[in-house]
């Protein structure tokens, strides 16, 4: 097992924190209100391979520096993009969407839990972002969603499309990305955006704690069991049950499983 500290990157636009086998990952760009830039971007997948292969790590929580959470694309890497020769626009664009889809990919795929400590303001892809968690804790009054993005003449492309509708259901995530309408925390806990609120200064806490209620078992059998869990809204019931069969002759192999089995035994021999 690695010691979780020399392989640990160093991005100057996110912050790492590990507490008792939770990673804190954190957005440190408050003058920006979080936004993601390309170097933000790129710090970030770095940090989710990080999360990924680190075996200390059981559990990651995320959240934002300052007032908000993530304000979604840096506005002014916008307009840089737009200087570009008309000719590049569009490729620079797929570029950069393969990067964003990439960085999106690794976060909803990682097999591990994940908590969005949602803190102030979740915007365009900021949003995308949370919902690409497997849980939203949000901070009341702070907290707030809007999928902002056809303000400002685009769509959903951090995932927003696919997690949206499977949080709230197909009819209100329209209504949520046609309006671009803001959603408070209250809203956001009614219509299952959110799973939990809690006061401000008890935000990480709290993030913190779930992310450790979600991590106590065996760490390989959570993690083939939201690889299947993931897929399940796309699969017939059979295709299911296959990889269940296959994922539970993994965990019969498994030490967390054979240490378990003679725990109980011996306990019940005693």
């Amino acid at each position: 097992m690695s010691n979780g500290l020399s392989n640990r990157p160093s991005p100057q636009r996110i912050e790492i924190e590990e507490r008792d086998g939770i990673a804190i990952v954190a957005f440190n760009r408050p003058d920006v209100r979080n936004a993601i830039d390309d170097s933000m971007r790129n710090e970030f997948g770095e940090v989710l391979d990080w999360v990924a292969r680190e075996d200390s790590v059981r559990a990651m929580v995320l959240t934002g520096r300052g007032k908000s959470f993530c304000a979604g694309g840096d506005i002014a890497a916008m307009q840089e993009r737009l200087k570009a020769p008309v000719g590049k626009i569009a490729i620079n664009g797929w570029q950069r969407q393969r990067r964003t889809h990439h960085a999106v990919a690794d976060l909803h795929g990682l097999a591990k839990p994940t908590v969005a400590a949602v803190n102030g303001a979740a915007a365009g892809l900021g949003c995308d972002i949370a919902l690409c968690c497997d849980f939203i804790v949000a901070s009341k009054p702070h907290a707030s969603f809007v999928m902002s993005y056809v303000m400002r003449g685009l769509i959903p492309d951090g995932g927003g499309l696919y997690f949206l509708p499977r949080r709230v259901g197909l009819q209100r995530a329209k209504e949520m990305i046609f309006s671009a309408r803001k959603v408070d925390a209250d809203e956001a806990l009614a219509i299952g955006l959110a799973d939990q609120l809690c006061e401000p200064d008890r935000l990480l806490d709290d993030a913190v704690d779930l992310a450790r209620r979600m991590s106590v078992g065996s760490a390989d059998a959570v993690a083939l069991s939201k690889t299947i869990l993931d897929q399940t809204f796309e699969l017939q019931a059979e295709q299911v049950f296959a990889l269940g069969a296959q994922a539970q002759a993994i965990c019969y192999t498994t030490e967390a499983h054979r240490m378990s089995v003679d725990d109980f035994i011996g306990k019940r021999s005693r």
